[in-house]
C-alpha cells in the first residue's frame, strides 16, 4: 500500500493551484464532473417552491440543534449508554487518535476496516493506526482508490473524483496482484469488491463516520451507497463510530428534512442505497451486529466556531458538497490544492478552526465571492459572509476588538498597514480626498503597467483623464 504524505502547509497553496491550472487535462476532468453534478442536483429539484421550502426547514432544524447543543450531547451520551453504547470525548486529534488505538490494543486487533468517514481523514487516523503496527484499510470504492494511489481524497462526496477510469485501470494493474489492466468499469468494480471482501472477513474492527446522532432515541445515523457502511457496522466484533460534536439532532423526526437534502445536493439522487440507524450492540438472540459499540465525539475547533454567533453557522454543514460543485475555484483547482480534509468553500471557513487560521488563511481569499456557494448549501450556510468575516479577521490588528479568532491578524504586515492607513486618513478628510484624486487623474500615464496579481489576469487600473466633480462641474457651466 502507497503511504500518503498529509499535507498541510499553506505556502504551497499557490503553487499546487498553478499545477492544476497548468494541466488541461485535470481541469477538463474536473469541469465535466462538476457540471454533471450540478445537472444531477437541478434534476432533484424541479419545483423552487419545495426546494426553497425545504432549505428553510433544514436550515431551521440545523439552527435548533446548534442552539441546543450542549444538552443535546449529554442526552445523546445518555441514551446511547442506556442503549449499551460505549461514549468517548475527544478534545483534539490525538485524544481521538488514541482512544481508538487503546480500544484496538485492548482486543489485540490488526485489522480496521473502515466506511467513508471524512473525520478519521481529518484526524488522520490511518497513519495512527499504521505508527502503532495496525492495518487501517479503506472499503468505500472511492477511499480505496486514493487509499492505494497514496493520495488524500479530493472531494468530501467522491474522494476518486480527479481520477479516470485510465488512470484507475492502470493503479489496479499496478497495485492489486494478479490482476490485468481493463478500463471496463463493471470489471473494475469487482476487482475492488473482490478484495474488500476479504477485508471484512478478516477486520477485528470495524470504523465509520456518522451523518447525524438523535439525541432523543440515541440513535446514529449513517447514508452510503455501497452497503460497505453496513459491513464496516455488522460483521467485525467491535464498531467504532467517529464524528464531530455538531452532527445531533434533537429528534428522529429531524432526520427526514436533512436526509433528503443531503442526497439530492450531494449525489442528486431522491435517495441513497442504504440508510443506516444503529442503535446499540447486538443483543442476545439476533444473528449479526457487533459485539461492542463506541462512539467517539471530536471538537478539534469545532468549540472556537460554536463560541461566535456568526461563525457558529458553519456548523450547521451536514457534507454534501454541494458548494464545492458550484464553486468556480474547486471547479477549476480541485481539492488537493487547498491541503486541507475538507477542501471548497466549505473547507475554507471550516478548516481555520480545525487547524488554525495562520496556517489556512489563504483558503478564505480563494474565492470570487460570486455567492453560489451560499445560494445552493442545503441549509443555508452564508458562506460569503463567513470568507469575509475571516478575510477582516487574517489583516485583524493583534488583540484588537476585530481579532477574535487563533491566529488573528496573520496576513498584516507593516506595508499594508501602512497603504491603508494612508487610504483611511486621504478618505475621511474631504480636503485630502480632493487633491489626491486631482493628482491621480492628472498622473494617470505614470499608472504602472505592472500591478502585481491584479495584472496577471486583467488590464491595469488607470485613473480616469476627469474626476466625476470635474465632469458635473463642466456640465453646469
Amino acid at each position: 500500500m502507497s503511504k500518503v504524505i498529509p499535507i498541510h502547509v499553506m505556502d504551497d497553496f499557490k503553487e499546487r493551484s498553478r499545477t492544476v491550472l497548468n494541466d488541461p487535462g485535470q481541469r477538463k476532468n474536473f469541469r465535466g464532473a462538476m457540471d454533471f453534478l450540478q445537472a444531477k442536483r437541478k434534476s432533484q429539484f424541479p419545483d423552487q417552491e419545495e426546494r426553497e421550502g425545504l432549505r428553510d426547514l433544514g436550515a431551521a432544524i440545523r439552527r435548533y440543534s446548534l442552539a441546543h447543543l450542549p444538552r443535546l450531547l449529554e442526552q445523546l451520551e445518555q441514551k446511547l449508554t442506556a442503549n449499551g453504547v460505549h461514549v468517548h470525548w475527544a478534545e483534539t486529534p490525538d485524544q481521538a487518535n488514541a482512544i481508538a488505538l487503546a480500544i484496538a490494543q485492548r482486543v489485540n486487533a490488526r485489522h480496521i476496516v473502515k466506511g467513508k468517514s471524512m473525520v478519521s481523514e481529518e484526524i488522520e487516523f490511518n497513519h495512527a493506526m499504521e505508527a502503532a503496527g495496525i492495518e487501517a484499510f479503506e472499503s468505500d470504492m472511492g477511499e480505496y482508490i486514493v487509499q492505494l494511489a497514496g493520495e488524500k481524497p479530493s472531494h468530501i462526496i467522491m474522494p476518486a473524483i480527479h481520477k479516470t477510469k485510465a488512470q484507475i485501470a492502470k493503479l489496479f494493474a499496478e497495485e492489486v496482484p494478479g490482476v490485468a489492466y481493463t478500463e471496463d468499469v463493471d470489471a473494475l468494480i469487482q476487482i475492488g469488491r473482490r478484495v474488500l471482501r476479504r477485508k471484512f472477513a478478516d477486520a477485528d474492527i470495524g470504523l465509520s463516520g456518522v451523518n447525524f446522532c438523535v439525541a432523543e432515541t440515541g440513535t446514529l445515523c449513517l447514508v452510503e451507497n455501497e452497503g460497505n457502511g453496513r459491513m464496516c457496522t455488522t460483521v467485525p466484533k467491535i464498531h467504532i463510530a467517529i464524528t464531530g460534536i455538531e452532527k445531533v439532532v434533537e429528534k428522529l423526526e429531524h432526520v427526514p428534512p436533512l436526509y433528503s437534502l443531503l442526497s439530492r445536493s450531494a449525489t442528486g439522487q431522491a435517495v441513497t442505497t442504504y440508510f443506516n440507524l444503529i442503535s446499540g450492540p447486538r443483543k442476545p438472540g439476533e444473528l449479526d451486529g457487533p459485539e461492542e459499540v463506541h462512539l467517539i465525539l471530536l471538537d478539534n475547533g469545532r468549540t472556537q466556531a460554536y463560541a461566535d454567533e456568526q461563525l457558529r453557522a458553519t456548523l450547521q454543514c451536514i457534507r454534501c458538497g454541494a458548494c464545492m460543485n458550484h464553486c468556480p475555484v474547486y471547479a477549476r483547482i480541485g481539492g488537493h490544492a487547498y491541503g486541507t480534509t475538507y477542501p471548497g468553500p466549505i473547507g475554507a471557513i471550516i478548516s481555520p478552526h480545525l487547524l488554525g487560521l495562520e496556517s489556512t488563511y489563504p483558503l478564505a481569499f480563494a474565492s470570487t465571492l460570486c455567492g453560489a456557494c451560499g445560494e445552493v448549501c442545503p441549509v443555508k450556510i452564508p458562506i460569503p459572509d463567513i470568507l469575509v468575516r475571516l478575510r477582516n479577521e487574517a489583516m485583524a490588528q493583534p488583540e484588537s476588538e476585530d481579532a477574535t479568532l487563533r491566529g488573528s491578524g496573520v496576513a498584516r504586515t507593516v506595508a499594508a498597514t501602512a497603504v491603508w492607513g494612508v487610504w483611511s486618513q486621504v478618505y475621511s478628510r474631504l480636503g485630502l480626498y480632493k487633491l489626491a484624486s486631482w493628482f491621480m487623474s492628472r498622473g494617470r500615464a505614470m499608472s504602472p503597467s505592472e500591478q502585481g496579481a491584479w495584472t496577471r489576469s486583467r488590464t491595469p487600473l488607470v485613473p480616469a483623464p476627469k474626476r466625476l466633480r470635474d465632469l458635473l462641474k463642466d456640465r453646469k457651466s
